[in-house]
């Protein structure tokens, strides 16, 4: 079965609580048991170090040859019970002389075997065991040679039943289990609501991918911060938005493709079959078959500007860069112009500039300037103007195209660039165009790394200014439009 990501991160950090929790528990006890050993054996050896001191002073007040059992045996139950200890004195064979619970000791009938008096006797024995059989169960056992005069004369031993040890662990290890699954469920509370927190981000970006596989980009990721998550969501809407604008633009896109090949394919189609079927006289034919040709090369036309739109966004245009003169290329550019410029009676202005060298691919930069002037030409005013400006600025050149006219309407200006955008007044006016232009020339300035413009004066005028890398040839610097203006390509 699938584990979803909640119960993987869920599961692991219950899994590091648990393994630090029996972790922690068990240095816990062995330090406890560490401590509780050392603390009965200090005990012992403190009690024991008394005994021998009175044991010693009795030994020598009887001249060294005995220990008094009367005046001894009440210290060393005193000493006992205090610690509640077993403390008895035995000889160097092991035989146990004098023990604080008296005559009904177990020690005085067991004989304490010949390997533990010898470490004991070297100082310093400590063990839990049963003392050689001598107890049923295990004891912490010490022991400390008694000296008299030099001479060992007797060895002290205590034992202190380790039973007490095993109740100190079991209420020890209640408490710890008590206080562990007081934080486990502390922990298991906090961890489900930190992963689910984590986790719904998460959750949120699958479901808008579905709605993403459905065409709604509607759909956003709150974000509440600035983590990695929160970034992750931030980039996530950006996506959404970016992918939003590209479904919008691809449906406009086919939209406006249907549109611009319906209308010639449905005069094609019509005139045709009217000619085909007879409906068409013969002497109208001619003429009809004329209209079918410019249809037709309108449909080339939009073809072969949806191929270089094409090739330029996918990166496939290759810039063939040298120097040359722009002014030329304007010029060489008016002059295919010449018919339709007479027959508007216009005033061309600025060719008469001098030499203005650029650094870019000729044959792209003529598609730019054949555009805007194609563009200035269908909608300037009978007996108006073209004007053509140049301004150098360091290693960038400024090149104007101003036509006088009705203008572009202000709330329009931001969208001449759109593919397949125009204008209600270039729909009376441009009938064959079909709103590439101006998309692919801004694609081309862009591909040369500058930047166009467009201003415009309702009723006045309208003007083109895109920016192209300055030649190295070119010393004119520092030039004005001929209106005065400076170029601001930060600005429409």
């Amino acid at each position: 079965m699938q584990q979803s990501l909640f119960s993987k991160y869920f599961s692991v950090c219950s899994a590091i609580i648990l393994a630090a929790i029996a972790f922690l528990g068990t240095i816990f006890m062995m330090l406890v048991a560490q401590y509780f050993k050392s603390d009965k054996f200090e005990l012992l050896n403190r009690n024991l170090r008394q005994a021998a001191n009175l044991t010693v002073t009795n030994y020598q007040s009887n001249l060294y040859s005995g220990v008094d059992q009367k005046i001894i045996l009440p210290y060393y139950q005193i000493l006992g019970n205090a610690i509640d200890a077993d403390i008895y004195l035995t000889d160097l064979e092991g035989n146990t002389l004098i023990c604080s619970h008296g005559s009904n000791c177990n020690h005085l009938s067991n004989q304490i075997s010949q390997q533990i008096i010898t470490e004991a006797l070297k100082g310093d024995f400590e063990e839990v065991s049963n003392m050689g059989g001598i107890y049923n169960s295990r004891y912490y056992c010490a022991a400390i040679p008694v000296e008299a005069g030099g001479v060992k004369v007797g060895v002290l031993f205590g034992s202190i039943a380790a039973d007490a040890f095993n109740s100190f662990i079991t209420e020890m290890m209640q408490m710890f289990l008590l206080s562990a699954l007081l934080v486990l469920l502390v922990s298991f509370v906090v961890i489900y609501f930190v992963t689910n927190r984590l986790v719904r981000p998460l959750r949120e970006m699958v479901d808008a991918t579905q709605s993403f596989i459905n065409g709604d980009f509607t759909i956003r990721i709150p974000v509440e911060g600035y983590t990695e998550i929160d970034r992750l969501g931030m980039a996530f809407n950006n996506m959404a938005s970016s992918l939003g604008a590209m479904e919008s633009t691809r449906r406009s896109f086919v939209a406006n493709v249907s549109h611009e090949l319906k209308t010639p394919m449905t005069t094609i189609g019509g005139f045709i079959d009217g000619i085909l079927d007879g409906t068409v006289p013969e002497e109208k034919r001619d003429y009809y078959l004329g209209v079918v040709s410019e249809e037709v090369k309108r449909l080339s036309r939009l073809v072969r500007s949806m191929l270089e739109m094409a090739r330029i966004e996918a990166g496939e245009t290759t810039l063939h860069r040298k120097e040359f003169d722009i002014n030329e290329t304007v010029i060489t550019t008016v002059f295919t112009f010449e018919q339709a410029i007479d027959g508007k009676h216009l005033d061309v202005r600025g060719l008469d500039h001098g030499k203005v060298m650029v650094d870019a691919d000729p044959d792209l930069i003529h598609q730019v300037v054949y555009n805007l002037v194609d563009n200035a030409v269908k909608f300037v005013n009978d007996g108006g103007y073209l004007e053509f400006s140049y301004v150098v600025e360091g290693d960038i050149t400024y090149i104007g195209v101003k036509n006088s006219g009705a203008g572009i309407p202000k709330d329009e200006i931001s969208h001449v660039f759109d593919r397949f955008y125009k204008t209600d007044k270039s729909r009376s006016l441009d009938k064959n165009g079909v709103g590439l232009g101006l998309h692919i020339v801004r694609s081309i300035v862009n591909l040369h790394s500058g930047d166009i413009i467009v201003s415009s004066v309702e009723g006045e005028y309208c003007q083109f200014v895109f920016s192209l890398p300055s030649a190295s040839k070119n010393a004119r610097k520092n030039d004005k439009f001929k209106d005065g203006s400076r170029p601001s390509p930060r600005t429409t």
